[in-house]
């Protein structure tokens, strides 16, 4: 009985692994089949792009705006969701409010006192 289970343990381990990397094809190649224009994608390599166009074996991505590269489907890793593009490429949390016109015309203090003094108490100045 002991042999049996011994014989049998490795036999589903192997199973099971060559099971989830089944899965984990089909759900690439499902995400690559679904790449459409206009879609914010990571590649395998950790760049964020802009699909722009789709081909038989190839798409263009936009890494800068007018710098359009071509990469295999299979350098995709990730569609990315709109918002989750969007806070990535303008570094910016995707629950974070964008910032009002008004608040935008107010001066950055990096001081610490409220009155925009340095906090040692020195002027720049004579920094």
């Amino acid at each position: 009985m002991a042999n049996l289970i011994i014989l049998i343990l490795p036999i589903v381990a192997i199973f099971l692994m060559f099971r989830s990397q089944k899965k984990r094809q089909q759900q690439q190649a499902s995400m690559q089949a679904t790449l459409q224009p206009g879609a914010g994608v990571r590649t395998i390599g950790g760049m964020y792009a802009q699909v722009k166009a789709v081909n038989d074996e190839t798409v263009e991505l936009e890494i800068a705006p007018g710098v359009v590269t071509h990469y295999t489907k299979g350098a995709i890793a990730a569609v990315l969701e709109p918002l989750e593009y969007d806070a990535i490429i303008n570094g910016r949390p995707a629950d974070e409010e964008p910032i009002e016109a008004e608040d935008a015309d107010k001066p950055l203090s990096l001081a610490k006192d409220s009155d925009g003094a340095p906090a040692d108490g020195e002027t720049p100045e004579t920094k």
